[in-house]
């Protein structure tokens, strides 16, 4: 026969104490019950884990003051261009500065000769005019430096006295060469045999180099180096010891900066 006494299985046994407590009793006052501790906030765990993380910001901040600085230094430098250029650009539509222009009106030579062992000699003399086609501007030589060719080979150098020339003026200029002795490379002398050979003309180049500068009351430039070319001078020089001038009329010369 089943015994009714015996408790079923499979169900947790109940209390017998009616107020939960177990048969040992209340616990004590002021037991402690230990709790789970709360969790790290996120910055914390952000510091711990990120010790550098102070510098790095110190560091951003340095990069971007910097960053700061070289954008205003570059918009001031790109201002001062702009300024200066607009400034430039301004004098420049008021003054219209214009190249002096040059040309040669006579070129002569006397005693022209070429010995045996490629030695030249003679004396020349080269008249010029220089024009100043500026309405607001002088312009100011020094430094004048002449010299004849024979295609790219010199002949001769000498210099002319520096000059001042006002607005719209012409000066004459007068440049006299000597040459005694001097060595001619045999490339030249056989081209100036050749051109003899054919018809007794000998074509011949002047340049002039000279420092320049343009001036408007209170406003001027630096100076500049001026270049002159005066080229198909054609003179007839038919023999050793011929004199010649200077065939055609003037040259216009082309000039340059």
């Amino acid at each position: 026969m089943e015994d009714r006494n015996r408790p079923v299985t499979g169900y947790p046994a109940a209390n017998p104490q009616p107020n939960g407590y177990s048969a040992a009793g209340p616990p004590a006052a002021g037991t402690a019950y230990p709790y789970a501790a709360a969790a790290p906030p996120p910055s914390a765990y952000y510091y711990q884990s990120n010790p550098y993380q102070h510098h790095n910001y110190q560091y951003e901040a340095e990069s971007i003051r910097r960053a700061t600085c070289l954008r205003r230094i570059f918009a001031f430098v790109i201002g001062l261009v702009v300024i200066f250029g607009t400034i430039t650009f301004i004098v420049w539509l008021v003054l219209r500065p214009q190249l002096p222009e040059f040309r040669v009106d006579s070129f002569s030579i006397s005693n022209f000769t070429i010995g045996n062992d490629s030695l030249t000699s003679f004396t020349s003399e080269v008249k010029l005019t220089a024009r100043n086609p500026n309405k607001k501007m002088t312009l100011g030589y020094d430094h004048i430096d002449t010299a004849i060719f024979y295609q790219s080979y010199s002949l001769s150098e000498t210099s002319v006295a520096p000059f001042y020339q006002g607005t719209k003026n012409e000066t004459s200029l007068t440049a006299r060469f000597a040459d005694a002795g001097s060595f001619l490379e045999k490339t030249a002398v056989d081209g100036i045999t050749r051109e003899r050979g054919k018809n007794g003309n000998v074509n011949f180049n002047v340049r002039v180099i000279s420092r320049v500068r343009f001036e408007a009351k209170a406003w001027r430039t630096r100076r500049r180096f001026l270049k002159v070319f005066c080229g198909d001078l054609v003179l007839g020089l038919r023999t050793n010891g011929a004199s010649a001038a200077l065939t055609g009329g003037p040259r216009q010369c082309r000039v340059g900066i």
